[in-house]
Parts: C-alpha cells; sequence; structure tokens
C-alpha cells in the first residue's frame, strides 16, 4: 500500500512523418514534488520505449483516486499518518482507514439480482414462447415471445429472487448465516462486527493479512463481501474502512468541490474546497459511519491489530449508542 504526499505528470512525444504518439504517466513521492516529477519522467520514457517496440499500453493513465487505479497509488488527500494505517479524504469528501494489514470487508445487503436468476427467467421465458409458437404453428408467435422474453426475464428474475429471500429470512439473515457458518469452520478466527447503513462491516482481529492472501479471498468469498471493494483491496493491496458520514446521507447535498475531488486540487479551487469541508465536517460530527454489534469467534487479539481497532471505533463513533449511522 502506498499513499503518496505529492503527485506529478510527465508527457512523452514520438513523432515520424505518419503518425505521433504522445504517452502520460504519473509519478508520486512521500517526500517532495521534485522526486514525483522525476519518477513521472521515469515512467513516460519508459512506457514511450515500450510502446515503440511493439508493446500495448495504456497511452494515458486515468487520474482516479481509488478504484480503477491498478498499478497507481490510492490518490487522495492525507489527513493523519499513524505508522501504516493512513486517513484519507476520498472523492466526496469522506475520511477514510487504509491499512496494509487488518482486514476489513463490507457485506452489502443490495438487491441486485444473481445474474444466474435472469438467466433462468430467460431460459423459461423463451422456452414457454418457443412451445407456445409450436403449438400455434406460429412463427410470428415465436418471435413475439421470445422478444418479449427479454423484456421481461430480469423483472421476473427480480420477484423469484425477492420471494426466494423472504423465504430465507432477509438479506441481513442471510449474511450471518454466511459469517456464522465460516466462523464455525474456522475456529482459530476472531471479528467484530458492525452495523453500517447498508449492510455489515467485519473486522478480523485474531491476525493480520495482506488484501491478496488467499485466506483474505476466501473469507470474502465466503460472507459474501462486496465485489467491488474486493477488487479495490486487491488493486491497492490494502483494506479500506470509511470512517465519517457520506455527505448525501446527512443533508450535504451538494458535491465537493472542484468536481472531480481527486487529489491534489489546483490551489486556486482550494477556498471552495475548504468551505465544503468545514460544512460537512461540521453536520458529520453528529453521526456515525457504523455502529458496534457484537464480537464473534475467537477471543485473540493480535497486537498489531489491536490500535487499528481503537482508531477505526473512535473515529467512526462505532460505540456511541444512539447515534444514527450515515
Amino acid at each position: 500500500m502506498i499513499v503518496p504526499n505529492h503527485w506529478a505528470e510527465a508527457r512523452r512525444q514520438h513523432k515520424t512523418s505518419s503518425k505521433q504518439i504522445t504517452v502520460r504517466r504519473f509519478g508520486w513521492s512521500l517526500e517532495s514534488e521534485a522526486e514525483a516529477q522525476a519518477m513521472a519522467e521515469q515512467r513516460a520514457n519508459e512506457a514511450l520505449t515500450d510502446l515503440l517496440s511493439g508493446r500495448q499500453l495504456d497511452r494515458r493513465e486515468k487520474k482516479a483516486a481509488y478504484n480503477g487505479a491498478d498499478g497507481v497509488p490510492i490518490r487522495e488527500e492525507v489527513l493523519t499518518r499513524l505508522g501504516e494505517t493512513v486517513i484519507t479524504r476520498n472523492a466526496y469528501g469522506a475520511h477514510c482507514l487504509n491499512t496494509p494489514h487488518v482486514l476489513f470487508a463490507d457485506i452489502d445487503f443490495a438487491s441486485n439480482v444473481p445474474r444466474r436468476w435472469t438467466a433462468w427467467s430467460m431460459a423459461v421465458l423463451l422456452t414457454t414462447s418457443l412451445m407456445a409458437g409450436l403449438w400455434m404453428q406460429s412463427a410470428s408467435v415465436a418471435l413475439v415471445g421470445a422478444f418479449a422474453s427479454l423484456l421481461l426475464a430480469y423483472a421476473l428474475a427480480a420477484s423469484a429472487h425477492a420471494i426466494w429471500v423472504a423465504t430465507q429470512g432477509g438479506r441481513e439473515a442471510m449474511a450471518r448465516r454466511r459469517l456464522n457458518a465460516y466462523l464455525t469452520q474456522h475456529p482459530l478466527w476472531g471479528v467484530r462486527v458492525y452495523r453500517t447503513p447498508a449492510g455489515l462491516r467485519v473486522l478480523a482481529t485474531h491476525q493480520t493479512f495482506r488484501a491478496d492472501a488467499p485466506e483474505a479471498q476466501e473469507f470474502f468469498s465466503a460472507v459474501g463481501a462486496d465485489p467491488r471493494y474486493v477488487r479495490m483491496c486487491i488493486n491497492q493491496r490494502c483494506f479500506r474502512a470509511r470512517l465519517t458520514a457520506k455527505p448525501w446521507r446527512i443533508g450535504v447535498r451538494a458535491h465537493m468541490r472542484p468536481r472531480p475531488g481527486i487529489w491534489p486540487v489546483n490551489p486556486e479551487h482550494l477556498p471552495v474546497r475548504e468551505a465544503w469541508i468545514e460544512r460537512y465536517e461540521a453536520q458529520a460530527r453528529a453521526f456515525s459511519a457504523c455502529r458496534f454489534v457484537e464480537s464473534l469467534g475467537s477471543a485473540t487479539e493480535h497486537i498489531d491489530v489491536m490500535p487499528v481497532v481503537e482508531l477505526h471505533d473512535r473515529e467512526t463513533r462505532a460505540l456511541r449508542q444512539g447515534m444514527p449511522i450515515a
């Protein structure tokens, strides 16, 4: 995990009589802008050399804060550094904890319908349409039915899936059963469970992990961790937890300016950004990012994990009873 303090970008061009190649690459540094610029120049030179040798590369890297930035570090404003743990401000203004070794897993109670359910409903509707066409000896009936199947498949799948979820006791009960089943099969595991506005957050306390470790990936899969979160963990080689409220959940409707809020920001735009931050911080103090529910599994507490637990619980206000979560 790398969260730089300084960023730079370099551009290199190669012209011939028939075409021009332009590549851009970022550089970064914990120490200085000059060091970041030197890295950018080196990376741009290397990328141009690779392109001219026939290697297929993106000519320009995305200016992405976190997700989608494979190979490029986390690009967010650093608020606090505490050893290996870094607190940043994300693209929509919230504080985020970034840690290379303490496992967090987000489990969202999303209403997304699994693709296999949509495929099943599509197969049922298409088969019904074809059978109807054969029975009525009408190609037009079969074609109309097939077209209708395309339109109705997701609606049928969503309805069937919702009924199935209800018979299982709801999404939270299903998530709890998956977590409890994993802990039963892995008695050395100990976790803290938190309620978030959209689901559960699980924090492993018995040992440290690498984000790309097989054990971490197995746990993510078993408990149904948010796939987007899992991809981000692997890309950035760290775990992550939001520490403060999402702005739109606490009445801050305006986006952080300038848009997008990717760091660093042009100095001339800092006053409007800071004005937004001042309003957000004032309103966020009345909310928790999550609420502690319980500890499960092993009571073992790893010495390197507990400082992160204490930081997380303090900054999220997870132990404050009665405070709304957002």
